[in-house]
């Protein structure tokens, strides 16, 4: 099973938050996930970002490949 740690859609039209989620890569975006470690708000000024590291960290040591905008979110919180 490839694990992914990717932004799954929260929020009204048009007033987005995202849950930083590890989900299996074949389910859809907003679906099925293991488990949520952080969330993102880009609304805010600035943005908010917050992860729990201690399962991030776990995550990572176990295989899970974060997308390209969650590795740019990791390396802004200084996580990776």
């Amino acid at each position: 099973m490839a694990v992914k740690m990717r932004l799954r859609r929260m929020g009204a039209k048009k007033a987005p938050f995202y849950r930083i989620v590890v989900a299996d890569s074949r389910s859809p975006r907003d679906g099925r996930f293991v488990e949520e470690i952080g969330y993102y708000n880009p609304l805010t000024e600035p943005a908010t970002i917050k992860f729990d590291e201690e399962k991030v960290n776990t995550w990572l040591q176990n295989g899970a490949q974060p997308t390209d905008i969650v590795k740019k979110l990791l390396s802004r919180a200084g996580l990776k």
